[in-house]
């Protein structure tokens, strides 16, 4: 069984029902597997070959959502890229990765230059490419043989030489996750989910078990506080997914203006940690509804979940929740031998949540599989209830607004300056974001900086969620006896306001 077949099952079972809802069309099972169908036969017409990839980059939309699943109608590979993201990194994925077919919006479309694969305009309106696609007869049967080691997804994530890293997301990693997910969170033909982030990361693993259960995705005008609350009693809202900077925002706006949430069953947080006055805000102002996730792209979403009825208990309050269904989790002790409960060391998973590795990337990925298991480069412990709690990260990544940011990929951007010596990159705790980018900079002799201009010039290169959101200058940064510049000491002289 392959992962589309979920949706090709529900749009049988429930062919009238709605399946995807925005502001301006409404689209039952049967319409929405036409229109995938149709959209996977022209993409087979353009290139005939299983396994190759197709990159898609727009804004949440229905037709965003058609293409995700007629990518996997066709027997091809999903590549998401990311909007927010800078015009580099873009280039980057799309270098790395050599998609035949790039099915974009109207924006994405103008960002990407022409010596690329086949460009489809996803946008709404008769000057659509993707129309061309109603020219087809839907594709009927997948032409992608059950082989469930095949790669269904290459996702992105940073690394510290500054080369992003494609994790590739087998046919079994993906049923697994659809079949954890459905199992812990009950889906069922009655759920609505809210679409509140980019397709391109969290809110995509939530489609098939969604769809696959006869659920619809609702996708709001905006991704306002204001527009998630307002759009919760309009459409009978039972599921959403954000990471807590934004789930946090919305508990703010609903705390002063008030909110319907009867329909709510479950806001899934993920991504960040979640500081424990802030879960309980969220219980306060929507009720026992706030749910825990913990996953990265080489095991997506679902190594741990904890359910609304678990994390309402204190002493949950700061894990990432047990493992999944069909996953396993061991942290590392002594020796590589298992930890003992309340022993920190690195989590480890196994299962089938698990990537196949990283693509084109031979030599990482047998650093990070080992013996079976992924190192995932968390720290954590499990305790003797088998509750994973996690308390640091080996590798530095910085996540703010549950967004991963590298800071070699911003200290690469920095050092291009011309006034930039030396430079480093970490992440400080922020009551907004969970933890905001900061970077310190060692001028040249004889130089000067404008930060804001500075600033600019990496937001048009990184992007808004790379950008450091402070820029500190220093006459000498901290060095150790080898000359290896020391972020611990930056991050206490950051803390007594260093700064020139």
């Amino acid at each position: 069984m392959l992962p589309f077949d979920f949706f090709r099952r529900a749009a049988r079972l429930w062919p009238d029902q709605p399946a995807v809802i925005t502001d301006d069309e409404t689209l039952t099972f049967a319409q929405l597997a036409d229109r995938v169908l149709r959209l996977a036969a022209l993409l087979v017409d353009l290139d005939a070959a299983p396994q190759t990839r197709v990159a898609v980059s727009a804004r949440n939309s229905a037709d965003h959502i058609a293409a995700i699943l007629a990518v996997a109608a066709a027997g091809k590979i999903w590549v998401p890229i990311n909007p927010r993201n800078g015009d580099t990194e873009i280039a980057r994925g799309i270098e790395i990765t050599a998609p035949s077919i790039l099915l974009l919006d109207a924006q994405m479309m103008d960002r990407i230059g022409t010596n690329v694969g086949e460009k489809i305009l996803l946008d709404d309106g008769s000057e659509s490419t993707m129309r061309r696609s109603v020219r087809y007869e839907p594709l009927r049967d997948s032409l992608t043989s059950p082989d469930v080691t095949g790669v269904q997804a290459i996702k992105f994530t940073g690394g510290t030489s500054g080369a992003p890293k494609g994790a590739m997301q087998s046919y079994r990693c993906w049923n697994t996750k659809i079949a954890s997910q459905c199992y812990a969170y009950g889906f069922n033909a009655t759920d609505r989910f809210l679409v509140t982030t980019p397709l391109t990361h969290g809110a995509s693993t939530y489609l098939l078990p969604v769809l696959g259960s006869g659920g619809a995705i609702v996708i709001p005008e905006a991704s306002s506080p204001a527009a998630i609350v307002e759009a919760l009693p309009r459409h009978k809202i039972t599921t959403m997914f954000m990471p807590p900077t934004q789930l946090t925002a919305c508990a703010d706006h609903a705390q002063q203006g008030g909110v319907d949430s009867r329909s709510l069953r479950r806001i899934v947080y993920g991504a960040a940690p979640m500081r424990p006055d802030r879960i309980r805000q969220a219980q306060e102002v929507f009720g026992p509804v706030i749910a825990c996730t913990y996953g990265q792209a080489e095991a997506p979403q679902i190594i741990a979940v904890m359910s609304p009825q678990e994390l309402t208990q204190d002493a949950n309050l700061t894990a990432a929740g047990r493992p999944s269904l069909l996953t396993k989790i061991m942290i590392e002790g002594a020796e590589h031998s298992p930890a003992r409960p309340g022993e920190q060391g690195e989590i480890l998973v196994r299962g089938d949540l698990v990537m196949n590795g990283y693509w084109n990337l031979p030599e990482l990925t047998a650093k990070t599989i080992v013996d079976g298991w992924l190192r995932t480069g968390d720290v954590g412990f499990l305790d003797e209830r088998g509750y994973l709690f996690i308390r640091d990260r080996s590798k530095e990544i910085i996540i703010t607004g549950g967004f991963n940011v590298y800071p070699s990929d911003v200290e690469s951007a920095l050092s291009l300056q011309p006034a930039v010596a030396y430079c480093a990159v970490l992440g400080l705790p922020d009551e907004k974001w969970g933890e905001a980018v900061h970077a310190a900079v060692e001028l040249r002799p004889g130089f000067t900086i404008d930060r804001n201009e500075v600033l600019r010039e990496l937001r048009s290169t990184l992007g808004p969620v790379q950008t450091p959101k402070h820029l500190h200058v220093f006459e000498d940064l901290p060095r150790s006896p080898v000359g290896k510049i020391l972020k611990t000491e930056i991050r206490k002289m950051i803390e007594r306001g260093g700064n020139l």
